[in-house]
């Protein structure tokens, strides 16, 4: 993994990712992280795409972050918001709330996937599984995905019908046989995206 983006090591790069774009329910999540290259040990070795992680490396690993990273800010949009203006503005505006909320300035935005809306004519560069290449997107994608999770699962722990309907704990609200079949049974709830959902109820 690489700590930086291009020749100049000078400049303060955040990185950032999200987690839940395609979820039938819940939030879309956001994470911004800017590492600080002077860590670089095992444990920074072993921060990579989320998705390639276990749960419990990804919960060890989020607190590593939290705890090294030189800045860190996680935000989401909710479902509502995803149904009105739809999840790729959706996902942007969770993205830019995190950059607005950075603490500390910066002067690279480096972006997992292809696609980005410019933010405050800050320099930005969209890199396609970023999040296998770069520390800080890679953490970012953990910190996102995390958190997203945790929401997931503090929703069935508040109301146990929602597990009990749509199977959310083994599912994480995306489109799983038992969770589209849940829908069919007992429509949908409160946090579902009316949007992603049309086609099942």
């Amino acid at each position: 993994m690489k700590y930086y983006f291009g020749e100049d090591k000078t400049e303060i790069q955040v990185g950032i990712d999200e987690a839940g774009r395609g979820s039938l329910a819940g939030p879309v999540f956001a994470a911004a992280v800017i590492w600080n290259p002077d860590v670089q040990d095992d444990l920074s070795e072993q921060i990579k795409d989320s998705k390639k992680l276990s749960k419990k490396k990804r919960t060890d690993l989020r607190e590593y972050i939290e705890k090294n990273a030189t800045a860190f800010v996680v935000r989401c949009v909710d479902n509502k918001v995803i149904d009105d203006i739809n999840i790729l503005q959706a996902t942007y505006k969770a993205m830019h709330a995190c950059l607005k909320d950075m603490p500390i300035e910066f002067d690279r935005i480096i972006v997992d996937g292809d696609r980005f809306k410019p933010f405050q004519c800050r320099a930005h560069d969209c890199i396609p599984q970023g999040d296998n290449l770069y520390v800080s997107i890679a953490a970012a994608s953990i910190l996102a995905k995390t958190y997203h999770d945790e929401w997931i699962e503090e929703r069935c722990k508040e109301n146990t019908d929602i597990h009990d309907r749509y199977l959310w704990k083994n599912n994480m609200a995306y489109g799983t046989k038992a969770h589209t079949e849940g829908i069919k049974e007992h429509g949908i709830c409160d946090y579902h995206r009316k949007t992603f959902c049309k086609k099942y109820t």
